[in-house]
């Protein structure tokens, strides 16, 4: 029911804004997060914009460096990625809870895209 784009190869230093859109889901009900699954390695938390007040969290590899929003006129949420490392590659998912807080569990979280890939490479 969610929908992440944006995805693609990027050098590092580069900029990228992933999109997240919903089918059938109205995203301002929910807080919305980010996670990435790098290869062979756990899925990890990025990110999460609440779903009243639009407070913010950011896990320490990203902050200053990534950027979440949302736009309740298009349903949609949005992850501004700056200074993009090659770490920073993996697959990104957005995923939505009801909570009216963030929360960095996974488990909370239960909606999800189907992911987009984003490889910072030279």
């Amino acid at each position: 029911q969610l929908q992440a784009s944006g995805g693609g190869l990027v050098q590092p230093g580069g900029s990228l804004t992933l999109s997240c859109t919903a089918s059938e889901l109205t995203l301002p009900s929910y807080s919305i997060a980010w996670f990435r699954q790098a290869p062979e390695k756990e899925r990890e938390y990025i990110s999460c914009i609440t779903r009243i007040g639009g407070k913010t969290d950011y896990a320490d590899s990203v902050k200053f460096r990534f950027t979440i929003s949302r736009d309740r006129a298009k349903n949609t949420a949005y992850l501004q990625m700056n200074s993009l490392k090659p770490e920073d590659t993996a697959v990104y998912y957005c995923a939505a809870a009801a909570r009216g807080i963030c929360t960095r569990d996974e488990t909370n979280y239960r909606y999800w895209g189907q992911g987009t890939l984003v490889t910072v490479s030279s």
